[in-house]
């Protein structure tokens, strides 16, 4: 039975042509599985599924995650922490876990502020983000943000500060980017890109057309979580912002 599943550019370069066919024809892929971002069950039959190749310096793994968690992607990681997410993925849980790869997770949803809707995205990763060098573990995220201008936010009641610099880039109605400054004044860079356009609603679009701006969230990975609907984002955001974890800014939108 023919799957639901999105097969990238980049995954399918990888993979072929031929095992590409096959995962959409239903013949290699599994009905159900776990979500490699979110952990929760998914159905590949029901429900929008992103195929995810996690590639190490001498094996391949292809996971799966639903589409609303994680666009369909190739993932470079390291031989040590591939055979650590081939161990997750089998359930495998012996001591001597290798970290995974964290992959930023984006949402979007319309946020009430000041009694009007505003465009919003939440960005969460799928780990801990450790500051790059730093031994050990820990999870500087925000630490990160804070430093490129994000502000902590304790209680959603008003509009974040604009983050000069940075964009959000809409093209065609899909999202597509978030760009950064790039260094020393040149052309902006990605800070999150989509491998595959992530659809958003019609009412967002509007909101983000009308006003001009998208503000962005971000929280440490496990806060906010996967919300079927606006009001449970909602929900998990002002949790979020009371435990002291969150940060946000808004950013001119790019695009239509």
């Amino acid at each position: 039975m023919p799957r639901l599943l999105d097969v990238s550019d980049d995954v399918r370069a990888e993979i072929g042509d031929e095992e590409a066919d096959r995962l959409l024809a239903g013949e290699n892929a599994p009905g159900s599985y776990d979500c490699t971002s979110c952990r929760t069950p998914g159905d590949s039959e029901q429900e929008r599924t992103s195929t995810v190749l996690f590639i190490g310096d001498e094996t391949a793994v292809l996971a799966f995650a639903h589409a609303t968690c994680l666009p369909s992607q190739v993932v470079q990681v390291t031989e040590e922490q591939l055979q650590g997410a081939v161990r997750s993925i089998t359930g495998d849980d012996g001591q001597n876990h290798a970290p995974e790869q964290a992959v930023l997770g984006v949402t979007s949803g319309l946020v009430m502020l000041n009694g009007e809707l505003h465009p919003a995205l939440v960005v969460e990763p799928t780990g801990p983000i450790a500051r790059p060098g730093a031994a050990g573990g820990g999870d500087d995220f925000l630490p990160l943000l804070i430093e490129q201008g994000f502000m902590p936010v304790t209680q959603l009641n008003s509009v974040p500060s604009v983050l000069p610099g940075w964009s959000v880039l809409l093209a065609m109605g899909q999202l597509h980017a978030v760009l950064q400054p790039g260094t020393g004044g040149g052309q902006p860079v990605a800070w999150w890109q989509a491998h595959q356009p992530l659809q958003v609603t019609e009412s967002w679009r509007m909101a983000a057309n009308k006003l001009r701006q998208v503000l962005v969230f971000a929280a440490p990975a496990g806060s906010i979580g996967r919300q079927p609907r606006e009001d449970l984002l909602r929900d998990a955001l002002d949790k979020a912002a009371v435990n002291g974890q969150l940060v946000a800014c808004a950013m001119p939108l790019a695009g239509t």
